[in-house]
């Protein structure tokens, strides 16, 4: 039996239901759809309760009345019922089809939104790789229980009980036999059911380890290679594929198990079915027809059970996979969206901490008593050592976190009043690493402003000075820049990113270490761009290199959490303080 960290799911037959009926919700906007394919099944299922009716009395027609006439009107009447019931079973299976497939798209589109609205607290603990699972193999497991299994769970209780209630009509001694089986079957598909349940989510669990592992190695392809690190992620994903096989080859062993044991059970009770019917026959107190009717009947019954104990997992299956998407659809934004959000037209740029202090989800306090006043236009600089509190600050102004006490203020009005998509409207930041799309030049800038037009995103890259270089690509600015840019240098790829946050010509800009990984004749091209984007703006700059921020208005350094300084470079390095050590080790 395979082992896994992942704790086993143990779900009554009440929650269980009770997370389906949410997933079920989805189908709502889709139920006369969904009710016209019940009513389509369901009409097939009532055809198939009445071809055994109609064996019967074409072979009492044949074998007791020996009537031709009879004989060509109920064969006519079979194939009349056969053509009805593929006809039912075609439009009844496509309006399911059509609903399951609508139902996946809007579940992976609510739960992608969804994810867009969670903050980046939330993707701290989360590995891309699960979440790309989720959105894509749990929300296709799900997809049966969605629709089909809904309907055949319908369908196949109807075929059950109309089978066993014109069974009863035809011989009820007969149909104890059937009787005796169904408890037992039923207690089969409730210990078994469980299990598959628990190995289904363990499996899903197992899908997204796989998935993040690949993608994780693949994404870091440079530091694999650079470390001869490829037989240790083969082997890392080779343990991981085989702990998947393990724990998917035990639950199809379970399936199957199950599945043979309901076959074994009913089989056995169409032995004895034979064997008592025939003596029935033989004794005159059953007909040919009513035998065979009845044998069919007991095949509808078995297969009704199989069926149900079938759908029975899929259900459980299901379950795993809802308990899944449940816990990302369920995760609340850190950073909420306010009930009555405060606009904000003009903005000027005035930037206040009133006391802050911030603390991520572990607890321990990053950021203590920050009070500080920014202007409108004003450009600031943090510095300090790595580890003092610098990009937390930066973070909290666009609101990707919240202050945990205190208040942060933009024109007065605090943030957290400010729908955050709204907020960061008015901000444009340029990150120390650049993220580029694995699209063009072009649509790389104009991801600053969607609207923009060819002429307005050219005349930003002149300004970054980014035009000579996409000009002499083979295609220019709809030269394809790879995943994650990788065909750019680090200076082409920041100044790719300096044209989009100058296209967004936003009042408040965020540079955080901006040029720090560039070589002296790039970080001259990128550091002009830079001084011609903060022109006119509300700027704040982390740097570790002092010498890029020897002219900015004031220059903060931050310690331990705390501001302990602040000043222009000139009187600072004369101070004696912690700006004049970092100064001294800089050799400034």
């Amino acid at each position: 039996m395979p082992t896994d960290a992942t704790p086993s799911v143990r779900r009554s037959p009440r929650k269980l239901w009770a997370a389906l009926r949410r997933i079920w919700a989805f189908a709502w906007p889709y139920r006369w759809r969904l009710a016209a394919a019940m009513v389509l099944a369901m009409l097939s299922s009532v055809v198939w309760l009445v071809v055994p009716l109609g064996l019967r009395e074409l072979l009492d027609a044949v074998f007791e009345d020996a009537d031709g006439a009879l004989l060509n009107r109920l064969t006519l009447a079979l194939l009349v019922l056969f053509l009805l019931q593929a006809v039912f079973s075609f439009t009844g299976f496509y309006l399911l089809e059509w609903t399951g497939e609508r139902v996946v798209a809007d579940l992976r589109q609510r739960i992608y939104r969804h994810l867009h609205r969670l903050g980046l607290r939330f993707y701290a603990n989360q590995r891309t790789g699960d979440l790309t699972s989720r959105l894509t193999n749990d929300v296709g497991k799900i997809r049966e229980a969605v629709t089909s299994a809904l309907v055949d769970s319908l369908t196949q209780t109807l075929t059950l009980l109309g089978s066993v209630a014109l069974m009863v009509l035809l011989n009820w001694r007969l149909s104890l036999v059937i009787f005796v089986v169904v408890p037992v079957a039923t207690l089969a598909a409730r210990v078994f059911g469980r299990k598959i349940r628990q190995l289904a989510r363990r499996v899903q669990d197992q899908l997204a380890d796989t998935t993040a592992i690949a993608e994780e190695a693949i994404g870091a392809i440079r530091v694999v290679k650079a470390f001869g690190r490829a037989p240790y992620e083969t082997q890392r994903y080779h343990n991981a594929v085989e702990a998947l096989f393990e724990t998917a080859r035990y639950k199809v062993l379970i399936a199957k198990l199950f599945g043979s044991v309901i076959g074994l059970l009913f089989m056995g009770a169409l032995t004895a079915i034979f064997w008592y019917g025939g003596r029935e026959v033989l004794a005159g107190r059953l007909t040919t027809g009513d035998l065979v009717a009845f044998v069919f009947y007991a095949f509808n019954i078995a297969r009704s059970v199989g069926g149900m104990s079938r759908l029975y997992a899929t259900f459980n299956s299901a379950a795993g996979a809802t308990e899944r998407l449940f816990e990302l659809l369920d995760a609340a934004p850190d950073v909420p969206e306010p009930a009555n959000p405060v606009p904000l037209s003009q903005v000027e740029g005035r930037v206040q901490f009133e006391d802050v202090d911030f603390a991520y989800a572990d607890g321990l306090p990053v950021l203590h008593g920050i009070t500080l006043s920014v202007d409108a236009g004003e450009t600031v600089a943090l510095v300090g050592p790595s580890g003092a509190g610098k990009t937390t600050l930066l973070n909290l102004i666009p609101r990707f976190y919240d202050v945990t006490a205190g208040a942060l203020t933009l024109d007065g009005v605090d943030v957290r009043d400010v729908d955050p998509q709204a907020l960061r409207q008015h901000m444009a930041i340029v990150p120390q690493e650049v993220h580029l799309f694995a699209t063009s030049v072009r649509e790389n800038i104009r991801y600053g402003r969607l609207e923009a037009t060819d002429d307005e995103v050219e005349a930003a890259a002149r300004a970054a000075n980014a035009h000579e270089f996409i000009a002499a690509l083979p295609d220019g600015y709809d030269a394809q820049v790879g995943e994650r840019g990788v065909k750019l240098s680090a200076g082409q790829r920041q100044r790719i990113s300096i044209a989009r946050a100058i296209l967004r010509d936003a009042r408040i800009l965020l540079l955080d270490e901006a040029t720090s990984a560039l070589d002296a004749s790039s970080e001259a091209l990128v550091q002009e761009a830079l001084d011609r984007l903060m022109q006119d703006r509300t700027t704040f700059i982390i740097a570790h290199r002092l010498s890029t921020v020897r002219d900015v208005d004031r220059i903060l350094v931050v310690k331990d959490g705390r501001i302990v300084e602040q000043g222009p470079h000139d009187a600072l390095v004369q101070q004696d303080g912690v700006y004049q050590e970092l100064a001294a080790l800089q050799l400034l």
